[in-house]
């Protein structure tokens, strides 16, 4: 329970307060594939993802999965919920095992909403969220399928050599074969080129740049 001198939210608080935050917390194992919470779910918990990764995804009329983001450790999980008052607007779900702090949030808002410390890294925290709505509004409205794949390779190119090409297709809301279609054409036209081990590498950034 030390890791959480390490969290943002609470690395200013003095020892006797991180006492107390321990006793309101718990530290929970996770599997891959398995669900943090469901669409829905009305949120009792404050979760901070201490290891692993969690994938944020809606699921449309078809039973289609929509992805919306991907958390890594550090970060607090859906605190709007919270906020708002409202039931989980999207599932979460872990894509590698992983390690979770779960935190009573009554508990949480009665004994340390008070510390301005936390207040202003919640706010932080939730200035962020904005601006991950933006980018999938942009994402996802503005964006073609090309210039989704030439966004992804700009900021993401070291992934290619660890996710299949199914994963990457799911966080871009593509179908596999687009994704694909799309690399070759990158490739075939001189813009990126791929090693044995599928290591991307981006020979003509102002091309993909263009796209977006």
């Amino acid at each position: 329970m030390d890791r959480i001198k390490n969290i943002p939210c609470f690395a200013k608080l003095s020892e006797t307060q991180l006492e107390k935050l321990k006793k309101i917390s718990a530290i929970k194992k996770y599997n891959a594939k398995e669900i943090l919470f469901y669409e829905g779910d009305e949120p009792k918990y404050l979760y901070v993802l201490l290891q692993g990764t969690l994938k944020v995804y809606k699921t449309n009329h078809k039973g289609q999965q929509i992805f919306l983001h991907q958390f890594y450790p550090g970060g607090l999980v859906a605190e709007l919920a919270h906020f708002e008052n409202i039931p989980y607007p999207a599932t979460a779900e872990f894509t590698s095992n992983s390690e979770v702090l779960r935190i009573d949030y009554a508990a949480l808002e009665k004994d340390f909403f008070k510390n301005p410390e936390i207040s202003m890294e919640i706010i932080k925290s939730l200035i962020a969220k904005h601006k991950i709505l933006i980018e999938i509004i942009q994402k996802e409205v503005i964006l073609t399928a090309e210039a989704k794949v030439a966004k992804f390779i700009l900021e993401n190119s070291e992934l290619f050599a660890s996710l299949k090409n199914t994963q990457i297709a799911s966080v871009l809301n593509l179908t596999p074969e687009t994704l694909s279609r799309t690399l070759g054409k990158f490739k075939s036209s001189g813009y990126i080129e791929q090693d044995d081990k599928h290591q991307l590498s981006i020979l003509d950034k102002e091309v993909l740049l263009a796209m977006l």
